[in-house]
């Protein structure tokens, strides 16, 4: 991936990125509205969406340890540490919720970081993917990070969460105006994202998937203990 850490924090302080993330989280929080006393974790760059639940009982942002690291990196979201995506520092079944955002496409191996959320989340446990749209304009243009890493259909995302023993629930989509003049425009964002919305239904520039954990189906092939580490932490 080329969007490195600095790059992203760069992007989400921008206005324009502040844009972005608020048509995001707008998608999110109707299929999350609330999430009291439930452990959530953030992989990739889930920062700047994690605050949209205040109530939850536990917020932990983690960044994959190949985005070469997150010195200073602080959240108000939650704990931030860095770690290797396929070593996750955590316990088995520790967490209600897992929000991907730059992760899955960012990511130097889909089936680990799949395999390790799989094994962190409790039984009832559900997954969010937060993904490039290969087919909208988002993903064809590097002037954001979603311009960046692997870009998906949703039925590959669905595809390869089912064989990774996740079933796909629910699906929403975001980002339906180009990525053009984020800066100025503000207010305005949202009323012309529905245009898009209603216009151009497929070519939104993010695919959102959630999932649940399926615990009927086989555990993972190929499962090992490894020796988990964390790399860096800073307190939220």
């Amino acid at each position: 991936m080329s969007m490195e850490v600095h790059g992203l924090a760069a992007f989400y302080a921008s206005r324009g990125g502040e844009t972005t993330a608020r048509l995001v989280a707008g998608r999110l929080a109707r299929l999350w509205p609330r999430l009291p006393g439930q452990a959530v974790l953030g992989l990739g760059w889930a920062a700047p969406y994690l605050g949209l639940w205040p109530e939850a009982g536990r917020r932990i942002v983690l960044v994959p340890g190949h985005l070469n690291g997150a010195p200073g990196l602080g959240s108000r979201a939650g704990a931030c540490v860095t770690a290797p995506e396929e070593k996750l520092p955590f316990a088995d079944s520790c967490f209600d919720r897992v929000l991907l955002v730059h992760g899955l496409e960012a990511a130097e191996n889909a089936r680990h970081l799949l395999r390790e959320v799989w094994r962190v989340l409790r039984d009832d446990g559900r997954v969010m993917l937060v993904v490039p749209n290969r087919v909208g304009m988002w993903a064809h243009l590097d002037r954001t990070p979603f311009g960046h890493g692997q870009p998906y259909s949703r039925g590959q995302i669905e595809r390869l969460l089912a064989r990774h023993l996740f079933r796909a629930e629910r699906r929403e989509a975001a980002l339906f105006m180009p990525p053009y003049g984020l800066r100025v425009l503000g207010s305005a964002a949202p009323m012309l994202d529905g245009v898009g919305r209603a216009l151009c239904p497929r070519l939104a520039g993010v695919i959102l998937v959630e999932a649940e954990k399926d615990i009927f189906a086989a555990v993972p092939a190929g499962e090992a203990k490894v020796r988990r580490r964390v790399l860096a932490g800073v307190p939220g």
